[in-house]
């Protein structure tokens, strides 16, 4: 018995379904998921992989169901029949992808939102001036006009102050001699933020940490604890905030179990949140090209218990007071601070060129 074409398209779109949907969750394509908002860039990522399966199984399927079918057949040297086209063809293999980009587009979106990258409050009004009403055309100029003006607080400015009252991280930091730039998104020009989740939207953040990149190392430095440390120790389940910026040129601050990413840059103050959620040790990498040995500029996040990060805090305390007490017991006067300070930072895994750097 010959069974309907109709039969066989509906029992190969099942197959294809069931196929795509199973590769879709069973990939292994990612790291463990380690944060909160690894599980929404997740489904976002295995939403993604279940279609384009679907999709690259349809098409090859196709291609090779059709060389197959039609091949030139041996003693037959007749041209194939002329087809001029299939208009509903035409649209299906139209709509169905322009659907398919744009349900993906709205899920990204949504997905954005939900690990907080868009504040609606933070775009940029330009104001119209009072003097600019008396000239023909200014309002419309001053509208259009993309770089804020002078009379604009400086929102990088007013963090780097901010950030630079903690000592710890006025002392790894060289804001001084980096200007902190103007925000301007009608151009482009912004300190990258991902703020707070949207259930945790308004709240503040349950741990802040300052951030320093340079050439070639990560320094995080905990407010208002005198800590400062080569590796990024926080505590899970609790929303970490990280501000950074960069002491030369631009870097990226990505883990990749935590599916989150944001660019350390000269003069601007980046922020990133994220909750983490599985205990262990992953790798913090940069992610920005920022010179020869930008291969090695890599160190660790180390999520903890709470218990377990308290007694690293209690110890880094204890630590820092005993090398104080030490540095002002046998520090000669005529030392300078990148000699006395190496035996003392080398237990921090930073070299004396990093620190030479700093003090620059």
């Amino acid at each position: 018995m010959k069974i309907p074409s109709s039969i066989w398209t509906l029992l190969i779109g099942i197959g294809l379904t069931l196929i795509s949907l199973w590769y879709g969750q069973n990939h292994n394509l990612l790291p463990v998921a380690a944060s909160n908002e690894a599980v929404l860039v997740d489904g976002l990522f295995n939403t993604m992989m279940t279609v384009s399966a679907g999709i690259f199984l349809l098409v090859e399927g196709v291609l090779f169901y059709c060389a197959f079918k039609y091949r030139r057949r041996p003693g037959d040297q007749e041209d194939g029949p002329p087809i001029e086209g299939n208009v509903p063809l035409e649209i299906l293999w139209t709509a169905i992808p322009a659907i398919i980009v744009i349900g993906i587009s709205v899920y990204s979106f949504d997905v954005y939102n939900d690990i907080g990258g868009f504040d609606p409050h933070a775009i940029h009004e330009a104001p119209i001036m009072q003097e600019s009403m008396t000239m023909p055309g200014a309002a419309i100029a001053a509208t259009l006009n993309d770089t804020p003006p002078k009379t604009a607080p400086n929102l990088n400015q007013e963090k780097s102050d901010q950030a630079m009252q903690d000592p710890a991280t006025a002392a790894v930091r060289n804001a001084d001699q980096i200007p902190q730039k103007q925000n301007a998104p009608g151009v482009g020009s912004v300190a990258p933020t991902i703020g707070a989740s949207r259930e945790k939207a308004g709240q503040p953040p349950e741990l802040t940490v300052n951030v320093t990149g340079l050439q070639y190392a990560w320094l995080f430095t905990y407010p208002e604890t005198g800590i400062t440390s080569g590796e990024l120790h926080v505590p899970i389940g609790r929303e970490v905030q990280i501000n950074m910026t960069a002491n030369d040129v631009i870097h990226a601050f990505w883990v990749p179990e935590f599916r989150l990413k944001q660019d350390a840059i000269p003069g601007r103050q980046t922020e990133i949140r994220f909750t983490p959620k599985k205990e262990g040790d992953y790798a913090l990498i940069c992610a920005e090209l920022c010179g020869p040995y930008h291969g090695a500029m890599r160190t660790q996040v180390v999520v903890e218990s709470q218990a377990a990060f308290d007694k690293w805090m209690q110890e880094q305390v204890a630590a820092n007071n005993d090398t104080l007490q030490e540095a002002i017991a046998i520090n000669p006067a005529n030392q300078s601070p990148d000699e006395f300070l190496a035996p003392h930072t080398k237990d921090m895994g930073i070299n004396p060129e990093i620190l030479h750097q700093v003090h620059q």
